[in-house]
């Protein structure tokens, strides 16, 4: 496992609480096949971070995810009330849209989806909640990694808004349409994404919702300089 942070011990660490977050209860063997790691390497970790309560044990003995994960998310969120300001507006884009509904923010050079609000259709595109996926595509990623050209916006939407459509950039099959929450300097804060299948959304989803999205968009950042963010 090659190091991220240059800490080793911490970075094969996070590797297995990420591998538990994956797989979910998973037993010696899989937990090393899932992180790479040496059996016992594998196994001194998992143990040293249930004795800290991130890694806890089913009743079959298989580790899994420990529950002070969940107050130490539950702190996070509230340090970090984006995802709560935002989401009744997210909840209306998705029932006036019927399409699957995201908010990102960047994370270092990778974009972290904080709300994820799926499609009541059968057939829809799901992103998991705390998932990290790439700047280098799809729509969401296009307005993270810095600031849209003014050609760059699409023509189906008002000129203000920062906008962008992707059609199977990342994914066979799937296209998407975002807009840049805007922080009163006019940088982009966040994005938020509507996704599904192309045959809803078509080869041109912003000239399907590209407004919707804009505008939900818009009211978030509204919302957020109404409370002091």
């Amino acid at each position: 496992m090659d190091s991220v942070s240059g800490v080793g011990v911490l970075d094969k660490a996070v590797g297995v609480l990420r591998a538990l977050r994956t797989g979910g209860a998973l037993g010696l063997a899989d937990l090393q096949a899932a992180t790479g790691l040496p059996r016992a390497t594998a196994h001194r970790l998992a143990v040293a971070l249930e004795e800290h309560g991130l890694v806890r044990r089913d009743s079959a003995g298989r580790f899994c995810l420990g529950f002070e994960l969940i107050a130490m998310g539950r702190a996070a969120a509230d340090a970090f009330p984006l995802g709560d300001i935002a989401r009744p507006f997210l909840l209306a884009l998705r029932d006036a849209t019927g399409e699957s509904v995201q908010l990102f923010v960047r994370e270092g050079d990778e974009r972290r989806c904080v709300v994820s609000l799926q499609s009541p259709h059968g057939l829809r595109w799901i992103v998991p909640e705390g998932a990290r996926l790439p700047l280098d595509v799809g729509s969401a990623g296009r307005l993270l990694r810095g600031p849209i050209d003014v050609d760059q916006r699409e023509p189906a939407v008002a000129e203000s808004a920062m906008v962008a459509e992707s059609v199977e950039e990342r994914e066979p099959g799937v296209a998407s349409v975002s807009a840049a929450v805007r922080s009163r300097s006019g940088g982009a804060i966040a994005a938020v994404s509507v996704s599904g299948p192309v045959e809803r959304l078509s080869r041109h989803p912003a000239q399907r919702f590209g407004q919707a999205v804009a505008d939900c968009a818009s009211a978030i950042g509204r919302a957020l300089a109404d409370s002091g963010l």
